[in-house]
């Protein structure tokens, strides 16, 4: 059980500039005990990923706000889990929206939509601390994490997690696209990773080199899999390459799947015909 309750600020880290995780109430399969939401800074405030809309979450917003200002609410991607709520909070606050608006695919929500047009490497000037917009594809194609440059601090949200890993879902979420984001994280200097769901790491370069190692394993096994059946169906390659997931999880699994398959048919080592899976080389 998460040592957090849901709705109330606790301090995540031993850092100068505070960061409070105020946990969603939104437990579920897929969110863990809940979304995480951040509170950064002592006057000038950020909020991240404000979560699913609901009341009692927004009051316990601006009860933690308190007689602070507001200037940014964050929004690392526009899933239900992690951006609705930044509409209400906008209404009560006047704060900015900072993000990238929703892709044109399933399950994004539409209601996001920032004043302006952010792009990777812009930063937000808050006085005391300053953040930059990491874009991180992968997990979709607007997904952005945000580095706390002075505690070198980076919010994940669903690109990198706590004791599990991303769902890839295409045709807007791409492996290699997933792949180079994370290779282009381990090119940075980090000290923690603040997640959307899970606790904070302090051991970033450990936690992308077994990401990275853990899909590539993954990628082999497809190659496995399908060196040994000849030619595959998704329903039934997902059972030998997921062999190791619980069934219920199998749907996300195939998601993830469909992804590794896209990116080795567009290597020229794997390739579909009437919904069949076939290596086109020997591994």
């Amino acid at each position: 059980m998460s040592e957090f309750e849901p709705g109330q600020p606790t301090l995540v880290a031993k850092t100068t500039v505070p960061v409070l995780r105020i946990l969603g109430r939104n437990p579920g399969p897929m969110t863990g005990p809940g979304t995480n939401t951040y509170l950064i800074g002592h006057e000038r405030l950020c909020l991240l990923d404000p979560g699913p809309v609901n009341d009692a979450q927004l009051d316990s917003f601006l009860e933690a706000i308190g007689n602070a200002r507001l200037e940014y609410i964050l929004v690392t991607h526009t899933h239900g889990d992690h951006s609705p709520g930044a509409f209400p909070l906008q209404e009560a606050t006047g704060a900015e929206l900072v993000g990238i608006p929703a892709p044109d695919a399933e399950g994004q929500d539409n209601s996001f939509s920032p004043a302006r047009l952010w792009r990777h490497g812009d930063i937000l000037d808050c006085g005391e601390y300053s953040i930059q917009l990491v874009h991180t594809p992968g997990h979709v194609s607007n997904h952005v994490c945000y580095l706390l440059e002075q505690e070198k601090l980076l919010f994940t949200g669903d690109h990198v997690l706590q004791g599990t890993t991303s769902v890839i879902l295409p045709p807007d979420g791409d492996m290699s696209d997933y792949l180079d984001s994370l290779r282009y994280l381990q090119s940075l200097d980090l000290t923690f990773f603040a997640p959307g769901h899970g606790d904070v790491m302090d051991q970033p370069e450990k936690e992308l080199k077994n990401l990275v190692a853990h899909r590539l394993r993954r990628e082999q096994k497809v190659i496995n899999c399908l060196t040994k059946l000849g030619s595959s169906e998704i329903d039934s390659l997902v059972l030998s390459v997921y062999d190791d997931v619980a069934q219920h999880l199998i749907p996300w699994a195939k998601r993830t799947l469909l992804a590794h398959l896209i990116k080795l048919e567009r290597e020229g080592r794997v390739s579909s015909e009437n919904d069949l899976y076939t290596l086109t080389q020997q591994e």
